[in-house]
């Protein structure tokens, strides 16, 4: 297996990721200090007790999703997490390139845009749908496979396509015709 390091954050990822940081700490603060301690209302402190916890689940769930680098090995790439690996098969694999401008003009269908990783289902006109796993858009590869497309954000691009050519053989290095 090598090993590839995710893109360093570029300064709109860390700034939305500290503006939000700083926001959910706030709405924390206020709600531990909104929810009624001692009344004798019905499901009034447990409801806002879980209230209170709302903020931490957003923060720590997006943590979890936090991509550190990318793996590529004989049995395909895989996503480097907090906590695990998402796998990547290689099978299908028909083109990979370097675009920094792959994510421009994307519509986010499900996911994270920018809470210490842009991660999800993503859609433009230039690449279709697509599963996103970055960093920094500007150093985003993409993968082509039969059936879906991926976009990574390894911090040196061309390496990660090198070694994918030596993983799968068959895929093809370059940007489709008018692209």
């Amino acid at each position: 297996m090598q090993r590839f390091a995710a893109a360093p954050w570029p300064l709109s990822l860390k700034a939305v990721s500290i503006g939000a940081t700083v926001i959910l700490a706030g709405v924390t603060f206020a709600l531990v200090h909104a929810v009624p301690h001692g009344t004798r209302v019905p499901f009034a402190e447990t409801f806002g007790t879980l209230l209170v916890a709302v903020p931490a689940a957003i923060l720590a769930g997006a943590l979890l999703f936090v991509v550190r680098g990318y793996e590529v090995g004989s049995d395909g790439l895989h996503v480097e997490r907090l906590l695990w690996r998402t796998p990547i098969e290689l099978d299908g694999l028909q083109r990979a390139w370097a675009d920094p401008a792959a994510m421009r003009r994307s519509l986010r269908l499900f996911g994270n845009g920018g809470l210490f990783a842009v991660t999800g289902i993503y859609q433009n006109r230039t690449i279709g749908r697509y599963r996103a796993f970055v960093t920094d858009p500007k150093l985003a590869v993409v993968l082509r496979f039969e059936r879906r497309t991926v976009v990574v954000s390894p911090a040196h691009p061309l390496a990660l396509l090198g070694q994918l050519q030596l993983a799968a053989p068959a895929v093809v290095i370059g940007p489709p015709d008018g692209a």
